[in-house]
């Protein structure tokens, strides 16, 4: 285990990526805990207020993130500095994606249906630093050889067929397909050749005319609702927890 991680973790400097990431994924499991506690009444725990103002978690999470950030680029990416400022950040960016959906709709969400937007995020994010933990690099750059990086042009248009793909892919109403396909091309390309859901835009611009074309998309979403729409929301109640209908205000610290 040493060796593996001196030589996948330490030597190629990826140890404050790998300390940030432990801290942003233990910040929003702690969190959660605190935040199911305080929604069920239990604990010594409670919502932190100055005055009449909640002061919701994002707010810290947003000062450690720019301490952090700041801290590790004074650092240069060396030594205890750069280690501290990765833990910081990584903690700083786990309060504050926790808190995502009440940045994107500016209101408290936290225990409704859109705060799942949090959750989402959170997993998101976790996996595409974990990806670049293991060693992929975004637009497939670490598929090139070392003849293709030293030419430019070949490089520059391998990078923009693989950004093309996915946005493609996005255009196609597969965020999360768009996503994973800038850290790895293979899945951009997939998600660029398969058919788009009904609402995309690309389904807006190019099945207007093509009944067949339509169907068969309204009918593959369907059944890929219908599939997994059931798994991911009992994985969502189990990170999150359960949301309720309607907001529950100053729910939490």
């Amino acid at each position: 285990m040493g060796h593996w991680l001196d030589r996948n973790i330490i030597e190629p400097g990826k140890l404050p990526l790998l300390l940030a990431l432990a801290a942003f994924v233990l910040t929003f499991v702690i969190t959660r805990i605190i935040t199911r506690l305080i929604r069920a009444g239990k604990g010594p725990f409670g919502n932190v207020t100055a005055g009449s103002v909640h002061i919701h978690h994002v707010v810290p999470g947003v000062i450690l993130t720019v301490v952090g950030g700041f801290g590790a680029v004074a650092s240069g990416g060396e030594g205890l500095g750069s280690a501290f400022a990765a833990v910081l950040f990584g903690i700083g960016a786990g309060l504050v994606l926790d808190e995502f959906a009440l940045i994107l709709h500016l209101d408290d969400v936290y225990w409704t249906e859109a705060g799942r937007k949090s959750v989402e995020m959170v997993v998101l994010t976790a996996a595409l630093v974990g990806l670049l933990l293991a060693g992929f690099v975004p637009f497939g750059v670490n598929d090139l050889s070392q003849e293709e990086l030293q030419n430019r042009a070949g490089a520059a248009a391998s990078i923009g067929a693989n950004f093309l793909f996915a946005l493609i892919a996005l255009s196609k109403g597969k965020a999360r397909v768009a996503v994973f396909g800038v850290i790895i091309p293979v899945v951009a390309v997939i998600g660029s050749l398969r058919l788009a859901r009904p609402g995309s835009l690309w389904a807006r611009r190019f099945y207007r005319r093509r009944p067949r074309a339509r169907a068969r998309a309204i009918l593959r979403a369907y059944r890929h609702d219908r599939r997994w729409s059931g798994p991911r929301r009992a994985v969502e109640n189990w990170l999150g927890g359960t949301p309720d209908s309607t907001p529950r205000p100053l729910e939490r610290g």
